[in-house]
């Protein structure tokens, strides 16, 4: 488009164009991207794939956002093929469609198609990635946020219950302070496994459960009230979310604190949980919610209700990673961090640039946006589409 010439008495129509016309979507890039990984245990699934979708939102002024989803079909119901079915559906529906209104690209994506949360949480990734280059910052800087220590837990996934002993004083042993706990398999094999970690720790590690809606509510009673002399600081979605109607009985009766999980996938469902007394704490994920734009919604609503959140999530890559610590850094609600997605035996890591480990304290850089991409050399080994 040629410039602007001021000194002519009549601009032409390109001037005015170049003014009034706002950057839009060109196409999207999604690639299947499956990274391989050491058997990773918990109540409801085995892991030994990380079924993530990254995706590349390209705009007519030549910014690239970059977004990443990890599929769990046992919580969300959609796997890595779900994900790049849907997204080449979702890249078509938002081509030629401006990318700074995020609140509109996600109602779009909602008014094409229910549900499916995790592949909209890479595209509502990609457009706060968007939105934050064009502004020159950092994403936590865009979403208002300031530098502060995250420091993540590390989690154990079932095993017997000795090794999960072994597996702890290890971690311990590699500077770990806090240690999260699978459970919900078995209520008598649950409690020998806080007993034992407990016993291989020592008093001053803290120590989280979570039974990922494993136990009936009779169990989960059961097993909160054997455990609670071992310190646990807080048990996540000790029942099914069916059993949401219980949980209020079940948090009172506990002694030990009840972080709902599965149970909250929006804003609506955190005030009805917490409306209800169900829980003392909410974990939000990306995505359950959708991303970043209900994940705050979320932290806002448990905010205004009294209720401290964590950030926790599925098996995301350090790109996924980058954007949860930007979410944790840009919203004084989430005071818990669950961010070792990528310390969980992930056996590649074809992230460029992002969120880095530094022990298990995470820091993020002062490039702008995410600021981070994923290896080509890498991406020729996907499976890819263009929309």
């Amino acid at each position: 488009m040629p410039p602007c010439d001021r000194r002519q008495t009549r601009p032409p129509v390109s001037c005015y164009l170049s003014r009034i016309m706002k950057p839009f979507i060109t196409h999207t890039e999604i690639f299947k991207l499956a990274i391989p990984m050491e058997p990773f245990v918990i109540a409801t699934e085995v892991s030994t794939v990380a079924q993530n979708t990254f995706i590349r939102i390209h705009t007519s002024d030549g910014i690239t956002g970059m977004g990443e989803c990890s599929a769990f079909p046992m919580l969300t119901g959609e796997t890595g093929a779900t994900c790049f079915e849907v997204g080449k559906d979702l890249a078509g529906l938002l081509r030629g469609k401006e990318p700074s209104d995020i609140e509109a690209r996600m109602a779009d994506m909602d008014a094409y198609i229910a549900r499916n949360s995790t592949i909209k949480s890479a595209f509502d990734m990609a457009l706060h990635d968007i939105a934050a280059k064009q502004a020159g910052v950092p994403l936590f800087r865009y979403l208002g946020g300031s530098r502060r220590t995250i420091v993540t837990d590390l989690t154990i996934g079932i095993d017997e219950p000795e090794s999960m002993a072994a597996t702890a004083r290890d971690f311990v042993s590699r500077g770990v302070k806090t240690i999260k706990v699978k459970l919900g398999k078995d209520g008598d094999s649950d409690i020998d496994r806080i007993r034992l970690i407990r016993e291989a720790v020592g008093p001053d590690i803290a120590l989280r459960a979570d039974a990922n809606q494993g136990w009936d509510p009779e169990t989960a009673l059961r097993v909160l009230t054997a455990i609670a002399p071992y310190r646990v600081e807080f048990c996540e979605q000790p029942m099914h979310h069916r059993h949401d109607a219980r949980l209020p009985a079940l948090r009172q009766s506990s002694p030990i604190p009840i972080m709902a999980d599965e149970s909250v996938c929006d804003h609506f469902d955190a005030e009805r949980v917490i409306g209800s007394g169900g829980c003392d704490y909410i974990n939000i994920k990306l995505a359950k919610s959708g991303g970043i734009l209900e994940a705050i919604r979320i932290a806002d609503t448990a905010r205004a209700l009294g209720t401290p959140c964590m950030l926790g999530g599925m098996l995301e890559s350090r790109l996924g990673l980058t954007a949860k610590v930007h979410l944790a850094l840009s919203h004084d609600n989430i005071v818990f961090h669950d961010l070792d997605t990528c310390l969980l035996g992930q056996l590649e890591d074809p992230v460029i640039g992002g969120a880095e480990y530094r022990g298990f304290e995470l820091h993020v850089g002062d490039g702008p946006g995410l600021d981070a991409d994923i290896d080509p050399t890498f991406l020729v080994r996907c499976e890819q589409a263009v929309v």
